[in-house]
């Protein structure tokens, strides 16, 4: 066998254990949801939980572990630069959103 088969052979108990995880890191966001958790803490714990998740997808089942480093970057940065971009937009068309409501209406309205 040559030394790029083996290589590329990853033991089939590093998948068992990432599946573990990922069952753990599951009930862990379910239980968000089971035990009612409320607010911002809710939002950052469901979004921490998925993060985490795709992250271990990304990295060990899409084998990013084990590329190149300049592989990864040209996969991961243009999602990454993406949802900047889209965050930037967001902020942008809240604050037109705003200014609109005070322009037109003399002030924003109370619910």
């Amino acid at each position: 066998m040559s030394t790029a088969a083996e290589g590329q052979q990853h033991p089939l108990g590093i998948y068992f254990k990432i599946w573990g995880l990922l069952f753990v890191l599951s009930t862990l966001s379910y239980m968000v949801d089971i035990l009612e958790v409320q607010g911002y803490l809710r939002w950052s714990l469901i979004i921490t939980f998925m993060l985490l998740k795709a992250g271990l997808i990304v990295a060990v089942f899409m084998h990013m572990v084990w590329e190149r480093l300049a592989i990864v970057y040209a996969i991961l940065l243009p999602p990454l630069a993406l949802m900047v971009l889209m965050a930037l937009m967001a902020i942008e068309a809240d604050y037109t959103h705003i200014t609109r409501l005070l322009y037109f209406f003399g002030g924003i309205p109370l619910k």
